[in-house]
């Protein structure tokens, strides 16, 4: 006798087995199918991780919202310049770049910052696309660590910390992460476009969820012993 159980979510299910030996010897076993993270994480309620990208999110929209004042754009390339003074001389070259590269363009790169952080506080608060939306933001938020706050300054004298974007990078590793361990976020939009679109898991997941009817898998050590 099989019997077997499959959430949705990532492979991992528990399949009791009853078999017949030599002797008429009644054999039960229980195999597990997934890791422990996973059965774990599925015990859990799905809302706590889906609240911390969402208020997350808010913050980006927050920040995002600011970074369309005409403050910000007047602002832009004398910030980038300002970080560039003070610091050591092996890290200049990497500072005139960025001045070189961006006082031409000054405003329209300006204006694609606000849009990309706009965008990326959507995402974070749809539940869209979230493995691309996380890893985009990681390199976006490095970038800005990079050049708008001069790697938060430790090199320069009176520094106090390392800088936001830095942290705000390693809050979106950690979301991947989550992600991973965590399988489909029941209150995104990737959650009902997979349903409906077959290759979506690829932008929202780590790894391929397995559907709710997909069937148990017995090892061949024990289908043998049936």
């Amino acid at each position: 006798m099989l019997n077997g159980t499959a959430p949705r979510g990532y492979a991992g299910r528990t399949v009791a087995v009853s078999a017949t030996g030599k002797g008429g010897r009644h054999r039960e076993e229980v195999v597990e199918m997934a890791a422990g993270q996973q059965a774990a994480a599925r015990s859990l309620p799905a809302w706590p991780k889906d609240a911390i990208r969402i208020s997350f999110g808010i913050v980006w929209l927050i920040d995002a919202t600011l970074k369309w004042l005409p403050g910000f754009r007047a602002s832009y390339m004398s910030t980038i310049m300002g970080e560039a003074q003070g610091q050591p001389g092996w890290l200049k070259p990497w500072f005139d770049f960025w001045i070189r590269f961006q006082h031409p363009y000054a405003m329209p790169l300006a204006y694609l910052v606000a849009v990309a952080e706009t965008l990326i506080a959507l995402a974070l608060i749809a539940g869209f696309a979230r493995k691309i939306t996380y890893i985009s933001a990681i390199v976006f938020s490095l970038l800005i660590w990079a050049t708008a706050e001069g790697f938060g300054g430790p090199y320069t004298s009176g520094a106090a910390d390392i800088g936001t974007a830095i942290i705000y990078a390693m809050v979106f590793a950690a979301l991947l992460t989550l992600s991973a361990y965590a399988g489909p976020a029941r209150y995104s939009a990737d959650y009902y476009i997979e349903q409906k679109v077959s290759w979506w898991w690829k932008l929202a997941e780590i790894r391929r969820p397995i559907p709710a009817d997909a069937p148990a898998k017995v090892p061949a050590e024990l289908q043998r012993t049936a």
